[in-house]
């Protein structure tokens, strides 16, 4: 698992192959099974997940109690509850193995330290998201003109490669 960590970040740096082997090797990775609860609804979060195996749901609970699905994460994906304004803040989402899952856990309390370490690693990192904000941002935009009908099919065929695991994964009664 640990090479498919390295080849990732091969794709935002050109640091040596040596610090980056290094860097893998003191990151975390974990197993979750299937059900495991990463954050719940109102928890602070501090750690943030690379999906090197498995899927992960994100969702929260509505003042009527409906659960709602805002995001799923499967491989070379990061999870992670963003609220750099508020570190303290409390998280408005769940985040739940829709599978068993192997991810890398990134804890933000060692972010500094390793920073300090590794000085790559920041700018690796503000690459890595500026390119997951930039897609948010297009595809938000993109979404937001379109009518209802004309989302719909770019939502399925974005989801459709998840789609059988969703099926399969689901205890949901609208999906079994």
């Amino acid at each position: 698992m640990k090479d498919i960590l390295f080849q990732y970040l091969k794709n935002y740096t050109n640091a040596p192959d040596e610090s980056l082997l290094d860097v893998v090797e003191q990151v975390p990775i974990q197993s979750f099974k299937k059900g495991t609860l990463l954050l719940e609804q109102g928890e602070v979060s501090s750690k943030c997940y690379f999906v090197l195996k498995g899927l992960i749901r994100q969702y929260f609970i509505d003042s009527d109690g409906n659960e709602n699905t805002s995001n799923f994460y499967s491989e070379k994906q990061v999870a992670a509850i963003y609220n750099p304004q508020q570190v303290h803040k409390a998280s408005k989402y769940f985040l739940a193995c829709l599978e068993d899952s192997i991810l890398l856990v990134g804890d933000l309390h060692d972010e500094i330290q390793m920073y300090a370490k590794y000085p790559f690693l920041e700018t690796m990192v503000r690459k890595m998201m500026e390119e997951t904000m930039a897609n948010a941002q297009d595809n938000y935009a993109d979404l937001l003109v379109l009518s209802p009908e004309a989302r719909y099919p770019i939502i399925h065929s974005s989801l459709f490669g998840l789609m059988p695991r969703l099926y399969a994964n689901s205890t949901h009664p609208a999906l079994t």
